[in-house]
């Protein structure tokens, strides 16, 4: 005897980039969940700027590794936060559970439980969604081995900025400089944690970030922009014998050139990526360290949202990330409005 398939869920809507600039809203099915598995209402993603305006304007090389990866139909996005709506049989979790899911800007996912990584009720979902670019920024301050006191200079205050101030000020860094052009963005890295903000070109701060360690040049610099132009500049703004984290990842690396100062002053240059998992800092462990962080108020969050779409916006939404880039921050889809 033959057995009917379960019901699709209706409703279920999903966004999508067809080709390049080209956006769209669609429907798509999902079924229920089987073993292991759980349904996951999204209520909101969020906008992970740098790299979705990278795609959907192609801004990259052929060959590079978006070339390879970008591929259309594309699904963009991988910060999303939600409700359990269903769970298969052997979860331990339950309906109405708050989680975050890495997955893609789309109204239900269907994951394995082990995916779903659980929200404290103290910390609101609109600050919850940062995890993934917080995941990223984490990365970033594993290579860069912080030590209690450290001297750091982040540039950019975009999304991954600004979370990897918050994990400077987490590891116990005693001076944190943040460099943008944007003075808004500089404000909630000071709400985040920096000690000094700069407003002006990072090629143009050099006596200003001096001035912000007693004369002194950071012993860590951090790339947060993805901006190939800015790399010469990280590298004369370290420290002799310190640390260059390439934390933005460029879609034009060939444009990122070395100085001499690699080998006049000893640096050390380190590649920092959100799959560089290991088996002791993985989505598991750092999604759970952040969590009660901020839980804890110890990763400030508030504020740091700007904008908030509904999904049939999507076209407004991605106009603004590429037209307003330097007016944003956070750019939320609201899937239950």
């Amino acid at each position: 005897m033959t057995h009917p398939e379960p019901p699709l869920l209706p409703e279920a809507r999903r966004i999508i980039f067809c080709g390049k600039q080209q956006v769209r809203l669609e429907p798509f099915e999902i079924k229920p969940p089987g073993e292991h598995e759980v349904l996951v209402r999204i209520h909101l993603s969020l906008m992970s700027t740098g790299t979705e305006n990278i795609v959907f304007n192609r801004l990259f090389d052929s060959g590079t590794h978006w070339d390879r990866w970008v591929q259309y139909p594309f699904a963009p996005g991988y910060c999303a936060v939600g409700t359990v709506e269903a769970v298969g049989s052997g979860t331990s979790l339950h309906i109405g559970d708050r989680v975050a899911v890495g997955r893609n800007h789309r109204s239900h996912h269907l994951v394995e439980e082990s995916d779903c990584h659980p929200i404290p009720p103290e910390v609101p979902l609109d600050q919850a969604v940062w995890f993934a670019l917080a995941k990223i920024a984490f990365m970033g301050a594993k290579a860069a081995e912080y030590r209690l006191g450290d001297r750091v200079l982040i540039i950019g205050a975009g999304p991954i900025g600004q979370m990897s101030v918050r994990w400077a000020r987490a590891a116990g860094a005693s001076s944190i400089t943040v460099v943008d052009t944007q003075a808004s963005r500089l404000t909630l890295a000071g709400q985040g944690g920096a000690t000094a903000t700069i407003a002006a070109p990072v090629g143009q701060a050099r006596e200003e970030i001096l001035a912000a360690n007693q004369g002194r040049l950071p012993r860590v610099v951090v790339d947060s922009t993805g901006n190939a132009k800015v790399f010469e500049s990280a590298l004369e703004l370290a420290d002799r014998f310190g640390t260059v984290i390439l934390l933005g990842d460029t879609g034009q690396p060939r444009m990122q050139h070395l100085t001499g100062d690699v080998i006049t002053r000893g640096l050390t240059l380190r590649g920092a990526h959100a799959g560089h998992a290991t088996a002791e800092w993985n989505d598991t462990t750092i999604n759970r360290l952040f969590f009660d962080l901020a839980r804890r108020g110890d990763f400030p969050l508030a504020g740091l949202n700007t904008h908030r779409f509904t999904p049939d916006q999507c076209e407004k939404a991605y106009c603004v990330a590429q037209r307003d880039r330097a007016a944003t921050m956070g750019i939320l889809f609201d899937w239950m409005g």
